[in-house]
Formats: structure tokens, sequence, C-alpha cells
């Protein structure tokens, strides 16, 4: 049993995790500190390529006070020689006497070899944790294990609706159906998203900048990828993402002809008249996404939704009744036949956020 002074130090670890997630892929957001006689003498959190795993990152902040202390980690020391050197190494020579870490890497060069390793070299692994702490370290990597164990980022659909189901009036006014709070919240998600993707759709009827902002209404650099899937290459030069900090990725149709020549597009096959998606998907494992969220319209997430490629779903929840047969909902068009072929979401949660409500959950398979 761990003593509330363990709980706090892995909480922190945990909250590191976080700190780093949507920026560090394709590695997996990590949070380690190291405490000795009850006292901090160093944290560290995953670094992107070729910066330091969290684990080298608190030793090297905890210096020779390492020794004899306990390190808390979200997630198990890696054992092998990869891009970087292995983690148990250092753990063991810095001298720390016990680890505590929820979960097992699900990588099948890890898989259980890094607690192993530490235990032969006479250090103490605790990995018994409360329920809900293994679980949230397990959300933490959540994407990592999507791309290591199936090749593909984990998506993610996000959208905002009014309480009867509505994206938009039927004239396409959308802004804004949620309060400050939430929208507040949907750039927290940003933040921890390896890349974003919208329909040219979206950029053309709201300009949008796709970017997740401060408290001041700063970008802070992320998502680190802005992808546009734009079939007939549309995308004027005007356009409001293009002049945000970060990366875009254009992706438009083979044989299509620009409208906007200020920017090299990325060509792509089609399949009934869109944007092949298996080739998106495949596309962004190449790049190293681990999370991806979907902001786009109806057309384009019914499309991921009929094809299978949604994971989890963050539906935004404004105070207002929109009505209108002709004003659009989140997920459109080709739908499902019948109930038992729907998106069932199980591990479904709600907040709270202002006048408006943030309902997630992750896709049954």
């Amino acid at each position: 049993m761990l003593s509330d002074s363990d709980m706090l130090h892995l909480r922190r670890a945990l909250e590191l995790a976080e700190q780093a997630r949507g920026g560090v892929s394709p590695r997996p957001p990590v949070g380690a500190v190291i405490v000795k006689d009850g006292q901090v003498v160093g944290e560290g959190q995953t670094e992107p390529r070729p910066g330091r795993h969290a684990e080298v990152a608190a030793i090297q902040a905890g210096g020779d006070a390492a020794d004899g202390a306990t390190m808390f980690c979200s997630l198990e020391p890696h054992a092998h020689q990869g891009v970087s050197p292995p983690c148990t190494e250092e753990i063991i020579r810095a001298g720390i006497s016990r680890l505590v870490c929820p979960i097992e890497d699900p990588n099948p060069q890890v898989d259980g070899n890094g607690f192993r390793r530490l235990r032969s070299a006479g250090v103490e692994v605790v990995t018994e944790v409360p329920e809900s702490t293994r679980k949230q370290a397990e959300e933490l990597i959540s994407g990592f294990a999507m791309l290591t164990l199936h090749n593909r980022p984990q998506f993610t659909l996000k959208y905002a609706m009014s309480m009867d189901g509505k994206i938009a009036t039927s004239t396409g006014e959308s802004q804004w159906i949620t309060g400050d709070e939430a929208r507040r919240e949907a750039n927290r998600l940003r933040q921890h998203t390896d890349a974003l993707v919208t329909g040219i759709g979206t950029v053309l009827a709201d300009d949008p900048r796709m970017t997740a902002r401060d408290e001041n209404g700063s970008a802070t650099g992320r998502p680190r990828l802005r992808v546009v899937l734009d079939t007939h290459g549309r995308m004027p030069a005007s356009a409001a993402i293009l002049k945000e900090p970060g990366d875009v990725l254009w992706i438009v149709g083979e044989g299509a002809s620009l409208q906007n020549s200020s920017m090299d597009p990325v060509r792509a096959p089609v399949s009934d008249g869109e944007i092949d998606l298996e080739w998106l998907v495949s596309s962004l494992a190449d790049r190293g996404c681990c999370d991806v969220l979907i902001e786009a319209g109806g057309r384009l997430a019914g499309g991921f939704a009929a094809a299978g490629l949604v994971d989890r779903v963050a539906a935004f929840i404004g105070p207002v009744v929109i009505g209108g047969a002709a004003s659009p909902g989140p997920v459109g068009d080709p739908g499902f036949p019948g109930l038992g072929d729907a998106l069932r979401v199980t591990d479904t949660r709600m907040k709270a956020l202002g006048d408006s409500f943030l309902i997630t959950g992750r896709v049954a398979r």
C-alpha cells in the first residue's frame, strides 16, 4: 500500500507526463520525480527527439542526491538500446533504490523487461497502485500504444453542438455554441494532441486558426501539425490557418487544380470523390503521430466514423437549442443503418464547464 506521500509524488509524475503529451511523439509522454528523505530532488518529463527521456532528465536534475532515493515514474523505464540508451542503466548507475511505477510499457521491446532488469540489480519495484491511477497512466499513453501495437494513430472526434444536437444553424452560423470555459477546455485538448485534422469546408466556412491557445490568447505551438483535407485544392492563400505558427499539411487529391500557389500540397489518392482516409492514416503513422484530433464538419466526421477510424469522442454541449431540419448535426452521411451498427461509446465521463458540458468516452471495439 502506497502512503499518502507516495501518491502525492506519483500524481506529480503523471502531471508532468500530461504536460509533455502532444509534444513528444512518437515517444510516449512520461513524467518522473525523484524523492529523498521526503524531499523532491529532481523532476523530468519526456523531451522531443533527440532530447532526454523523463528518467534521465530527473536523474540529472537530482545529481548526487539521487543515490538511495525513490523514483516515481508514470511508465516503465526501457531496458533496450533504442534512439536513446536504456533508462534502466541510468537508474542503476544513479543508485536509485526504489521505483514506483503504475504500468508496463506496451512496446514489445520493453513489455516488463525494464522492471525485470531493475529488480535483478536490487532496485525495489512497486507496481501496486489504485485502479484509478493505473487507468490514468494508461490513458496518457493510449495514443502511443495504438501507434506501437497497431501502426496507426488514435483518433478523437471532437465537436461542439447545441442541446438538440446541431453544430450550426441552417444558415451555417456556429460561433459560439459553447461558452468561454468550454473553449478553454477545447484548447487544452488541442494542446495535448499531435495533429489536428479538418476539412476544406470548415476552413472556407469558419476560417479557423486550429491552434491551441493559452489564457492570454497566444498560440502555444501545438498541435505541432495541422492537416487540411482539400480534395479539389480550394484553400485560399489568405486562410487564417496558414498565418499561425506551426506546420500545415495541405492534402489535395491527385490531379487537383490549385487555387493557392503559396505553398506546396501533398497529393493523395481519392476514393469515392474524397481523400482516401486509409492513406491518411498511414501517412500520419509514418510521421509518428500518436494522438490525432478530428475537428471537422459532419461530412468528414461521418467519413471517419463510417471507416471505423474514431477511437474516442469529445462532445461539447452548449446551452442553446437551434432546431431546424436543415441545421447540420456533428456526424453526417453516410451514417449507420441500424443501432446495432452505430458507434457505442464506453467509459463515458461528463464534465461541467460553466454553462456548457463536455462528454468524453472511448468507442467500443
